[in-house]
């Protein structure tokens, strides 16, 4: 099935993704004292959303006197990662180094979706990655789709009912369909499925609408060319496909800073949770910048699509690592937080209660009628192999990208990057590595930029045109394995260069992005104007722009700058500074296509 075959080595690969600073994919955060003040240390992996509550409420709970039997006491740490990603590490066998995060005892990620598919790994896997325990929720919050209230409105909402079938229609006629020519394209901000709860849920939603089932999807359905038909139509509306849905709301966020909320994404499939945030002040989800935070001149309101969406269930899944002692630990720390007090700082964060109880505070932000609160359009989660169909047929019928790799290879490559390599085979190898990653009608091509030389007048040279990589997979590999470096970084100049030779061939049918890796800093007098280059980067006019994303490489590297021009394209900056994780970045930038 197409790119299918491709996914073992993306599950191999993006488990250890450690350092995705734009979106925080994983982070550390543990809360209370030393591991000495008491009897029993207890890990709970939680998905991004919760994690920053759930610390609070750790330290909360570790700070209560609260005492298991026999007068022992439990401290609780928190750790945060992406729903898809932490599956992916306890499918492999958690790994703290590689995972960047201790072995939880605990996890709670958005959605039962997910321990549906580590059980379907552990079958596969003869070996037991989940208790006979049956999970609790600790929170619900459906998937929705949150659209700007202008947008919205035009479509008849809230009094007209809205759904998946919507979506298609504008992405086949555009909002001159509604009378709204000047808002141009209908774009749809989705993450991609296998690293995020909301890009699941909302691949899921699709297909169900597809066959106007709400329960009992098939696998002949969901590989029937009527329902591939429907899903390939929404898909084709995508912006790119972001690991996290942070990533798209605070994109959002600055555009509507600059009064073009309009001009960016016409929705985005997310959690409701993640719209009230964004209407608070908080876009990229850090609960504490709650009300402190600068709100949109334009909110968001959630639409919850009537032809069919899921509730996520916030499950609380004691792991088979657990001891006695951190079983009982586990039970003590989930009764706490159904306790009514914590249930109410779940929804004054935007979350709806463990029985689905939404709070005043989300009820006003996101526009919810006592209507909406309980009627819900909701479907049924699949089973087992169905929801690994669906991600199989995401993976062929996904919008296709047209990439430009651009690679330093200025004369610091050549510094070592550790492990015997040298900073520029270790890029190369990386580079190299993913193409497999790409579906095959995916193009692909690169460029390799430092300095002039006597042979190449400009800093930057075409080393293979884009071309779809069922083609060009052998030429490409080929050409990356063959580079050298020497020179300077003329990084400005050739960025410029890059985004206008995209821009003269772009496809708007296609995801239409450049990839720049490089090690250092802009090194080039003849362009050394940051910001002249940033006004040239302006992606305000969406449907004619070509995102850029950066990699930082090695310490030297020029990290802010870089995150300066991926954020003037509305793309995201990738942290590889540390040499030894540039496989795992780049199978990550690879995602977003």
């Amino acid at each position: 099935m197409g790119n299918a075959r491709r996914l073992p080595m993306l599950v191999a690969v993006v488990v250890g993704l450690v350092l995705l600073v734009a979106v925080g994919v994983v982070v550390n955060a543990a809360v209370g004292g030393s591991d000495d003040d008491c009897d029993v240390r207890l890990e709970v992996n939680s998905s991004t959303e919760k994690g920053d509550l759930l610390a609070d409420l750790a330290e909360d709970y570790n700070d209560s006197g609260r005492e298991l039997a026999g007068g022992k006491c439990a401290r609780v740490a928190v750790s945060e990662t992406s729903s898809g990603v932490a599956k992916d590490a306890l499918a492999q066998g958690w790994d703290e180094r590689r995972d960047g995060a201790p072995e939880p005892q605990v996890w709670t990620p958005s959605s039962s979706l997910w321990l549906t598919l580590l059980q379907r790994d552990a079958t596969a896997a003869d070996r037991k990655l989940l208790t006979d325990e049956k999970p609790r929720s600790l929170a619900t919050s459906p998937l929705a789709i949150g659209m700007p209230r202008p947008l919205a409105e035009a479509l008849g909402w809230p009094e007209k009912k809205i759904g998946w079938r919507d979506v298609l229609s504008l992405t086949e006629k555009g909002w001159a369909s509604k009378g709204r020519p000047e808002w141009g394209r209908f774009s749809l901000g989705k993450d991609n499925p296998h690293t995020s709860t909301s890009g699941l849920g909302a691949t899921v939603a699709t297909f169900y609408a597809a066959t106007g089932r709400s329960s009992d999807l098939t696998v002949k359905e969901v590989e029937d060319p009527k329902t591939r038909r429907f899903v390939a139509g929404v898909e084709a509306g995508v912006l790119h496909y972001a690991s996290d849905a942070t990533a798209y709301m605070a994109n959002l966020a600055e555009a509507d800073a600059d009064g073009q909320a309009l001009s960016y994404a016409s929705a985005i499939a997310v959690q409701e949770q993640l719209i009230h945030l964004y209407n608070q002040g908080s876009p990229t989800g850090e609960t504490e910048r709650i009300g402190k935070g600068k709100k949109p001149q334009v909110p968001l309101v959630a639409v919850h699509p009537a032809d069919g969406t899921l509730m996520f269930d916030h499950p609380f899944a004691v792991l088979p690592s657990a001891s006695k002692d951190q079983r009982a630990a586990a039970a003590d720390f989930r009764a706490f937080l159904l306790e009514d007090a914590q249930q109410r700082r779940f929804q004054q964060t935007g979350f709806r209660d463990h029985e689905g109880n939404a709070g005043s505070e989300l009820a006003r932000s996101v526009s919810l009628s006592e209507q909406s609160q309980g009627n819900l359009s909701l479907i049924d989660p699949p089973a087992a192999d169905v929801l690994a169909a669906v991600l199989d047929s995401w993976d062929e019928l996904r919008k296709k990208a047209r990439v430009l790799l651009v690679m330093d290879v200025s004369g610091s490559m050549n510094q070592a990057a550790g492990g015997g390599q040298t900073r520029m085979e270790a890029a190369k190898k990386a580079a190299a590595g993913t193409l497999d990653l790409y579906h095959p009608d995916d193009e692909v091509g690169l460029w390799a930029f430092s300095t002039e030389t006597d042979d190449h007048p400009q800093p930057y040279r075409e080393i293979v045109p884009p071309r779809p990589v069922r083609e060009n997979e052998q030429r490409l590999t080929e050409a990356i394995n063959g580079l050298n470096a020497e020179g300077g970084t003329a990084l400005y100049t050739t960025v410029r260069a890059a985004q206008k030779e995209m821009l003269a061939d772009l496809d708007t049918d296609r995801i239409n992005a450049v990839v720049v890796l490089t090690d250092g800093r802009n090194e080039y007098p003849a362009d050394n104007d940051l910001d002249s280059l940033l006004r040239d980067l302006d992606a305000s006019q969406l449907e004619r722009s070509v995102r850029v994303f950066t990699v930082a490489f090695s310490g030297q590297a020029d990290f802010g700058t870089l995150t300066k021009i991926a954020t003037a394209t509305k793309a995201t900056s990738y942290d590889a500074r540390d040499p030894a994780v540039i496989d795992k970045v780049m199978v990550s930038v690879i995602s977003n296509f």
